[in-house]
This record gives structure tokens, sequence and C-alpha cells, in this order.
């Protein structure tokens, strides 16, 4: 859904993903928005004690707009339509906080992360800056049922994305598009500090080549930006688990201040926008163009 606003009376039956394929695959590149999405289910408002506003927190609401001319660059741009708050694409797929249920969890599930502490497990407890999001305790069987029709499709559709784009090019770059609060919130390792304007993560150089994390870092710092890199996050579930370039899979992860291009207390766009989103244009471009020349240098 390409909607500007959340929907709050999607249907439970709404596709968890969609995927904007170019007319042409003419790069190795994919772009995956999986904290975008804005269709919040009716028994999940429901459930919330949060308004909707609150509720959208933890959103990286509108970078799946920002980065929508992949497709006319030659590649696809899949995004994830459910909230991050209902489920975590960017998890594990059984990462969950045992406080947070009625019943035993399976002896499977990781109840012991960082991010399950910090309240954003798989299913989270919170939105970014610390609400609690619902006010009585779910069952595993919810949980389960959530991973099952959201989680696994999205992740089963970017693992084919990912095969297909490597038979045809021999390797593949995935580009993880986020947003980040411009301030640190109070569970983040940089609490209360000011954020750069970009935060390119590779996890220590271990998740992609390096000429890939330096033409992105690059071409931001030419606009006048900000870039940092690996720090305060140096790559979620997504890069780490995807990012095998010893196999020919690459993976990066680009985090944008969300003061650059919108109003972060009522969440909606700013006069920022459009520039950032012509800039993030030209960012894949780059890419497109820093593929090409591998391609014909092969």
């Amino acid at each position: 859904m390409s909607g500007e606003k959340p929907n709050l009376t999607a249907l439970a039956s709404m596709p968890p993903y969609y995927i904007d394929h170019p007319t042409l695959q003419t790069t190795p590149l994919i772009f995956a928005s999986p904290h975008s999405g804005r269709d919040y289910p009716p028994y999940f408002v429901a459930k919330s004690q949060l308004d909707p506003v609150s509720l959208r927190r933890s959103e990286d609401a509108f970078v799946d707009n920002l980065f929508a001319a992949a497709p006319s660059r030659g590649a696809p741009l899949i995004r994830a339509t459910f909230p991050r708050a209902f489920i975590d694409a960017n998890r594990e797929p059984f990462e969950l906080d045992e406080n947070m249920f009625s019943d035993r969890l399976p002896d499977y599930v990781n109840i012991k992360s960082g991010r399950v502490a910090a309240g954003l497990g798989t299913i989270p407890r919170i939105v970014s800056g610390g609400q609690e999001i619902y006010s009585e305790k779910l069952t595993f069987s919810e949980a389960a049922a959530r991973i099952e029709a959201y989680y696994k499709p999205y992740h089963t559709a970017l693992t084919e994305l990912i095969d297909n784009i490597r038979k045809q090019f021999d390797y593949c770059v995935l580009v993880d598009c986020h947003s980040m609060p411009s301030i640190g919130s109070q569970l983040a390792p940089d609490a209360g500090h000011g954020r750069a304007d970009f935060v390119i993560c590779d996890c220590f150089g271990t998740t992609c080549a390096p000429y890939i994390s330096d033409a992105i870092e690059n071409t931001i710092a030419g606009f006048g930006y900000i870039v940092a890199r690996n720090k305060p996050f140096a790559g979620g579930f997504t890069t780490r688990s995807y990012g095998k370039p010893q196999d020919g899979i690459h993976a990066v992860q680009i985090e944008i201040n969300r003061a650059l291009y919108m109003d972060e207390r009522q969440i909606e766009k700013s006069a920022g926008f459009n520039h950032v989103a012509g800039q993030m244009t030209d960012v894949i471009s780059a890419l497109t163009d820093l593929t090409t020349r591998d391609l014909a240098a092969e």
C-alpha cells in the first residue's frame, strides 16, 4: 500500500509485503524497507493501550517513499506492510520477552537477547521512546500466528529475490533501509545524544565488501551530511544473517536521521522530504553505476 497515512482498519488478510519490481532487472541490487509498514490490523489496535500517533513511534515512517526510485533504476524494492510495533521483521523469528506472555514459551525461543531485554523483540513490548504497547499479556499462539502470517512470508520473499538475483548476476547487494530518531532514546547506547545525519552499518566490515559501504558513505557525505559508520548501530538481523560476502551476498544497512525529512512528533513528512528523497535517488544511482562497472569488469 503506497498511501502515506496509516491504515488503522487494515484487514488481517492484507499481504505482508509488496515488491515493486523494475521493468527489467539490470543490477544486482535489492532495496528493502522492513520497518515502514503502516497497515495496522484492527485487533492489534484494539489490544494496544496507545493512541494512534504513539503507536507509530517505532515506524521508519516514509522510508519506502524515500527509496521509491529503485525500480526505475533497475532494482526491486521490497517493503513490509505490517508495522514494526506489531511484528519486527529485523529480528530473529522467535526473539520474545517471556514476561509478555501468559503461557510458557517453547525452549527454542530466544528470551535472553539484548533486544528482548530492551523490549524490542520480534513481538515488541514497547515503541520507540519506551511506552508499553499492551495492557494485558499475550499468548504464545498469537505470537506464533503473527510470525507465520507476516514475518515468514516477508523473509521467504526476500530470500527468493536474493537467490534469483544471484543466479542472474553471480552476486547480490542487499541495501536494508531504515530511519532513526534524531536523539538516542533512554534505552539506546547513545541515550540523550544527537545523532549523525546518516549511519552506514556493515557489522564492522563483515557483511559486505568495504568498497560498497565506502561508495554509500562517500556519496552521502558529498551532499554535506555527517555520516557515521557502525555507531550507534552496526547492523540488525537482516544485515547480519543475509550478509555473506564470501558467498556473493553483500548486505548493508542505511539509517537516516528522521529530523532530515519528517516531523518526528506528528509523524508527517516535512519540507525536507523531497530533497532527501532526491538524494536517496542519487545514492541508488551511484550504487547502480558501481555494480554496472563491476559487471563490465568481469
